[in-house]
């Protein structure tokens, strides 16, 4: 099978499941050698500032029922565009309702996505079903476990890892705060998770989820080409009154499997969150994850 007539998702029964996927990899822009991107230096400026904001667009899937945690397209844009070229390729090792394959079809870059749920993968080729004729890139979503992605790609061929896996067991709860009653959108003790599958890193508690995340992403490590980036999303959590440093336990997680952290922008969110009541008043401070969360930007050390 050739190039142009890869599926656009990968199911068990492929014959691509768990063998290498014949995709591009390589440059098809005029860029100079030691580039980062294809920006201009007027659109690199913009993303100089360490505090960045984001809004939906028509094509963005904001319904939970769908998927319990999207984030928007054009932050993905924003990410793809500043650590690639066209034509290189991206990978989502969570790759959900598919907003990571969206954007890299808009810029023109081959990316592969995978996650553990078949419905997601489904929904992921639904949102890449329709004809884009302006470009020769290619975008796949595998259904299967993260551990798995060195059985489909080559050494040293992905330019960039991008993606907001999910949050230890932050979303394995019922919701019960005031501003979920508030908001009267159905969500009030509803437990929003992806699935209740033991593999999910959203069934396990902080320290598991840090280890199961830094094993996938050892694995990960060798695909990366050296200086490439690797950009996590992740927000903190308060339980128990008590804050859980998501942030802080993925960063010591990876620079012990062999990243490098390159910056931490923060992602403010507070121009799309419609109430985030009066959590702590009137004694207890806290600042809301609901309201920025941390991307997380990492690179493979030069073996020079």
């Amino acid at each position: 099978m050739s190039e142009a007539t890869l599926p656009l998702a990968i199911l068990k029964e492929s014959e691509f499941y768990r063998q290498k996927i014949p995709i591009g990899f390589t440059r098809t822009c005029s860029c100079e050698d030691n580039h980062l991107n294809c920006m201009t230096a007027k659109e690199w400026i913009k993303c100089q500032l360490g505090v960045w904001q984001f809004s939906y667009e028509g094509r963005d899937i904001r319904d939970k029922k769908v998927h319990p945690a999207t984030f928007p397209i054009s932050l993905s844009r924003r990410i793809i565009e500043l650590f690639t070229h066209k034509g290189e390729l991206v990978v989502d090792p969570f790759v959900g309702s598919g907003t990571t394959l969206v954007a890299a079809r808009d810029l023109d870059r081959n990316a592969v996505g995978f996650d553990l749920q078949e419905s997601y993968i489904k929904l992921c080729a639904e949102r890449l079903a329709t004809e884009h004729l302006f470009n020769q890139s290619q975008q796949i979503a595998v259904c299967d476990d993260a551990l798995h992605i060195p059985e489909y790609l080559e050494p040293q061929s992905v330019s960039l890892i991008w993606t907001s896996p999910p949050y230890a067991n932050l979303l394995n709860r019922k919701r019960k705060n005031k501003s979920r009653r508030d908001r009267k959108n159905n969500q009030y003790m509803k437990i929003e998770q992806y699935s209740q599958d033991p593999r999910d890193l959203g069934t396990m508690e902080l320290e598991g989820f840090t280890i199961a995340l830094g094993d996938i992403f050892e694995r990960l490590l060798p695909l990366l080409k050296p200086k490439a980036h690797c950009v996590i999303n992740v927000p903190d959590m308060w339980w128990q009154n008590e804050r859980i440093t998501i942030h802080v336990s993925v960063i010591e997680e990876l620079r012990a499997r062999g990243y490098e952290l390159r910056n931490t922008i923060i992602w403010d969110r507070t121009n799309i969150v419609n109430k985030i009541g009066i959590f702590g008043w009137p004694s207890n401070y806290i600042t809301m994850g609901t309201t920025f969360e941390y991307l997380l930007d990492f690179w493979r050390p030069s073996a020079d």
